[in-house]
Order: structure tokens, then sequence, then C-alpha cells
């Protein structure tokens, strides 16, 4: 057993990856990035600032009308106008958001708008979201704050009281919430509090919220954004072309301002993922884009997964085989950091904090989904989504979008 072996060297590497992970990146795993738990009163502030709220819409007939009920149901003091964009819908997103206002009488609270013709360079989802805010900036040119939130998120009743009491106490052009994503099925609980907790890896919030650090980014499905902060970063134009929109986002908005991304237990996305199917396809839509179409990108993540979540599991399960205590000891404590480092996203999906042992099997499958994504990426088959293919879905798109 000398000391000396590769499987040693091997669960000495690991251990010391996760020391740096555990002490050196951001506390990311501590998931401590939180809105205050109780609501600002009324007086909170002199005045509420009046709020437009886009939600681009594509297909989304099964969650819409609980997340326009959330909006209209916001307990908050200031005005709140709510733009439902239908990015040409065709199993009546658009029907369900027009009946909705008919019955509640909230037409005065509630515009309908659909999409023109996307331009060349635009992602569906960009384009939409342009759509919406276009009006928003013709309509109410005074309103100083953008909610952007997706159709599938359901809003607990403070939730813009609290977000926009923290952007004007911090001074904030951006308030940002990772959302509570569908996690009841067998794939769901593997996976998705697996991908909140990669998330937070890539993107530490306690990074994004220092105005001294370099690290950018946003979590997509609640974002409340400054209007003179938007402008200041070029608009939603800036990321047209983004797949990983809400972490382009994010960055454009650091770059002019300070911004605070943080998770929430009361926001809610109401759309299930079917099975396994649908979490890799959402996955290999972007991973082969976060790491910037690079095959030097895509083998360093390949070595750095194998090492970091899938060696210490295998040495030291395969003691028995090759009888290397210290390899076995040195992978053991790594396994373990693993699984601590887990336990608050476990606890948060009321997963045992056990779960974490298993880790290493969520993480093959999203390695298996990365290099997926390279292989859709290098065969020029794209990632459409919702069968839209904009810019950035193609190989010929993303490597324009790269060079501009």
């Amino acid at each position: 057993m000398p000391l000396d072996s590769p499987l040693t060297w091997l669960g000495a590497g690991s251990l010391a990856a996760w020391t740096y992970l555990f002490f050196c990146n951001g506390r990311f795993w501590q998931g401590d990035q939180r809105l205050c738990a109780q609501a600002p009163t009324d007086d909170a502030l002199a005045k509420w600032p009046a709020v437009v709220a886009v939600v681009p819409a594509r297909n989304e007939a099964d969650v819409v009308e609980r997340a326009l009920n959330s909006l209209l149901a916001q307990d908050y003091p200031g005005e709140l106008q709510i733009v439902l964009v239908d990015d040409c819908s065709d199993d009546g997103t658009g029907d369900i958001a027009r009946r909705l206002a008919r019955v509640h009488s909230a037409g005065s609270r509630l515009t309908i708008v659909e999409t023109e013709a996307m331009p060349d360079g635009w992602v569906g989802k960009m384009w939409a979201v342009q759509t919406g805010v276009r009006l928003a900036e013709a309509r109410w040119p005074e309103s100083p704050y953008l909610h952007l939130t997706d159709a599938d998120v359901e809003h607990d009743p403070g939730n813009l009281r609290a977000m926009i009491y923290k952007a004007e106490a911090e001074g904030l052009g951006l308030v940002s919430l990772m959302v509570m994503l569908h996690c009841k099925t067998r794939w769901e609980k593997l996976l998705i509090p697996a991908f909140v907790y990669f998330f937070q890896m890539l993107y530490p919030f306690p990074r994004i919220n220092d105005p001294r650090s370099r690290v950018a980014g946003a979590a997509g499905g609640c974002m409340l954004i400054r209007a003179e902060s938007l402008t200041s970063a070029g608009g939603i134009e800036s990321i047209r072309g983004e797949i990983i929109d809400d972490c382009a986002l994010g960055a454009a908005l650091k770059s002019v301002g300070r911004v605070w991304v943080g998770l929430t237990d009361t926001e809610y996305s109401a759309r299930p993922y079917s099975g396994l199917r649908e979490i890799w396809a959402m996955v290999a839509r972007s991973a082969y884009t976060q790491l910037r179409h690079s095959a030097w990108m895509l083998a360093l993540t390949v070595i750095g997964m194998a090492l970091v979540f899938l060696s210490p599991p295998l040495v030291a399960l395969t003691f028995p085989v090759h009888g290397n205590v210290w390899a076995a000891l040195l992978a053991l404590s790594a396994w373990l950091a693993m699984a601590w480092s887990f336990r608050p996203s476990a606890l948060r999906y009321r997963r045992s904090p056990a779960f974490g042992l298993i880790l290493p099997a969520a993480a093959l499958l999203y390695l298996g989904m990365t290099l997926d994504s390279a292989r859709r990426h290098w065969s020029g088959a794209g990632n459409p989504w919702k069968g839209r293919a904009g810019a950035g879905n193609s190989r010929a798109a993303g490597e324009a979008a790269d060079g501009d």
C-alpha cells in the first residue's frame, strides 16, 4: 500500500478538490443567500414604485393560468401591470390569458400581446421578452422596475413587495430568485436538487452578490430589474442571441451596478418533468454553450467531474479489490465531504441528508447530458426549444453568435 501509488494520488487529489470547493468556492453549498422571511410593511418605503411584470409564454396552456393568478394576487402597495407575451403559441395560451382578464376584471392590469416575426440573430425567449419590454417602455415609461418571470412560476403574494424593498434599500439593479423546481417524480428527486446544487457551484451566489467579484449570473425564473440599469447594460438586445440568457443578463447588469441572487422557498415552478428524457433535453440544450463550444473546456470538464464526483465512490467501494487503505480512506473522506456539502440542497427539497451519497449518480448523468450537448453541436443537429430554432440552436448560428 505505497503512499505514492496512482490510487493514493487519485484519492488525495479528490480530497484536495473537495477541500477547495468546501472552503474556497464562495460558500456555494450553504444556500444562505435568502430574502428576508418577513415581508416589509406598507410604510417600509415612503413610496412603492410602479412595476411592469413581463411574462414570455410559448405553449404554456397547462401552467400559465396559475402563474398569472399568482401575479394578480400580489399584495403589492404600488402599481403593478402585467404583460403576457404570447410567442406564437398553438395550444391556446393567449386565449387562457384573455379569458382570465375578462373573468377577473383584470383587463386594466393584464395585457396580452403577441410577438411579431422574429428577426435574425435572436433566440425565441429573448424576442418574446423584448416584445414585452418594448410595450412596457411605450405604455408605462415612468415605471422604474421590470419583473421578468417565466410563465410556469407561481409567486407568493408577498414576493414582489420583498424584492422591491431589497432593491430599493440596497440600490440594486437586479434581484433574482432561484425558484423551487418541481420535484416529485423519481427522476426529479434524483436530478433536480443536484441541478440547483451544480448551478450554485458554477455561479456561487455570495460571489455574484459581491461587487468586488467578477462572478456574475442570475436565475431566469424570477428577476426584478431596475429599468435604468437595463438601459445602461444595452437592453435585452445586448443578449438577443444568448441561450443561457439569465446568466448573460446577470453579467450585463453587474457590469453597470450591484446585483443580488438568492434562493427562495415560496416561489415554485409548476412545470413537472415527465421523465429522464425531458430533463436530459433541458440540460443538453445549453450545457455545451456553457462551455463556450470549446472542446478543451469539455475535456477539462470530463476530467474534473471524474476526479471530483466519480473517483471518490469508485476508489472507496473497490477497496476489497485494490486493498490500498490510504487511497480508500482519502476517497471516502472526499465522498463524505461531497455528501455533507449537498446536505442543504437535499433538505431544501425535503430529501434525506444521506441523499448526498448518491450525488455521484446524478453527476454521471449530467456528464452524459453535457457530452450529448457537445455531440448535438458538432453534428449540427441543434438544440431547438419548444419547436423554435433561433440563433445559437445550430452549429453555424452558434458560431456566428460567438463571433458577434
